[in-house]
């Protein structure tokens, strides 16, 4: 008989997770349903899955994905059944990677599955989506609650490329710059090595550094740039593993001024995340869980995973949050405002937008001071060459003239 790792809430309202066996997915949850519970997933434990592996997630083209939920949801508020809209869009998606997956879902739904469940079946659409419709299915209002998450997706979209765009002209000045320090070392020093070599005079103390310096790395330039590419790689597949985000994310929260706004940006994003749980009908514990899930920072999904304990153990959100010693005090108290006047949800989006607009405003206050930093650097780095490589030829002027 199959097993399956079922997740569901007890009479309590506590997030429960075990290994069942059943005759099939849809017996296990008639059976849990019929005692009372709120299944929330039920996957079943096969091949490497089963020993407790798993194969790397696939990524998720997010933007064609969001026109794929605006016309989805446009076929299903003009009345059309969710089988046909599926029908309707599995041929005519931009992202012709998700094509076989809708295909996919819309033969799950076909055979009776919910919706939901054949869209956590994929294991390629993020958490806060499959529990955002879980919910709207429950609720009767699928319609209303997909639309919610296509202006939280619009809105975290819009963040990450105002973020990506401020930090696209550093990015090319520092790569520009250190180009042209790499072009003077070991291509216009190790010339006038060559000029200076072939005179007798005593160059004076900072050009003999200089080419001391320029030779060496002409000398080993194609080995510095092997070990650069090989250490860019072996990070890329360090930082993709659970020890190497966690490691990462340390490194942040100790790095100054980047501390502040990486945190800020991380508590606005699960902010954001929570809100739109909430406002779709997810029990709170629930909705900590979903918001641990689909959040990419290893050490702000343990924060949320101790938080969700106490909330579980009956502590407002506010007091668990607090405990992690990572959220601000203006957004623990915000939180305990909103927990307060039963408006957390709306309080988690006020607090949402307002660290967006702090942490826009920081990088911004940021990046116009590193900007002149790299400009005043690759100035006077020029300037010390310069001086540098031709203060000898103004030494053999004077001794000829």
């Amino acid at each position: 008989m199959p097993e399956y790792t079922l997740k569901y809430a007890d009479a309590r309202g506590e997030m429960r997770q075990q290994v069942v066996e059943a005759g099939s997915e849809g017996e296990l949850r008639q059976r849990m349903t019929e005692q009372g519970y709120l299944v929330y997933s039920v996957k079943e434990r096969t091949g490497v899955a089963a020993l407790g592996g798993g194969g790397r997630r696939k990524k998720l083209d997010m933007e064609k994905f969001l026109i794929f939920n605006q016309q989805f949801v446009t076929l299903f508020r003009a009345g059309l059944p969710i089988l046909k809209a599926l029908d309707l869009l599995a041929d005519r998606l931009t992202d012709k990677k998700l094509g076989p997956h809708v295909r996919e879902i819309r033969d799950d739904v076909k055979r009776g599955s919910l919706l939901s469940d054949a869209f956590r079946r994929q294991g390629l659409f993020p958490a806060i989506y499959v529990t955002s419709i879980m919910a709207g299915e429950k609720s009767g209002a699928l319609g209303e609650v997909m639309e919610r998450y296509i202006n939280y997706q619009k809105l975290a979209l819009a963040v990450r490329k105002k973020i990506m765009l401020s930090l696209m002209y550093p990015a090319i000045l520092l790569v520009l710059v250190s180009l042209l320090v790499v072009f003077l070392i070991t291509f216009v020093v190790p010339r006038f090595a060559e000029l200076y070599g072939t005179t007798n005079t005593q160059l004076p103390i900072m050009t003999r550094w200089l080419i001391a310096i320029g030779t060496t790395a002409q000398s080993y330039v194609v080995m510095a740039a092997l070990a650069l590419v090989g250490g860019v790689v072996a990070l890329r597949f360090y930082l993709r593993t659970e020890a190497g985000q966690t490691a990462a994310d340390r490194l942040k929260m100790r790095t100054p001024v980047l501390s502040e706004i990486w945190t800020k940006y991380q508590v606005a994003q699960m902010s954001r995340l929570l809100s739109t749980l909430l406002s779709g009908g997810i029990p709170l514990v629930q909705g900590l869980e979903t918001a641990a899930e689909s959040i990419g920072s290893p050490l702000l999904r343990s924060a949320l995973g101790k938080a969700q304990k106490m909330v579980r153990e009956g502590q407002s959100l506010s007091a668990g949050l607090q405990a992690t010693g990572i959220f601000p005090p203006l957004s623990i108290d915000m939180i305990e405002v909103g927990e307060s006047t039963g408006a957390l949800p709306a309080m988690l989006n006020s607090v949402s937008e307002f660290y967006e607009d702090d942490v826009n405003t920081r990088m911004q206050a940021t990046l116009s001071l590193i900007e002149p930093a790299i400009m005043i650097f690759m100035g006077a780095f020029v300037a010390f060459v310069l001086v540098s490589l031709y203060l000898p030829i103004f030494s053999l002027a004077d001794t000829f003239g």
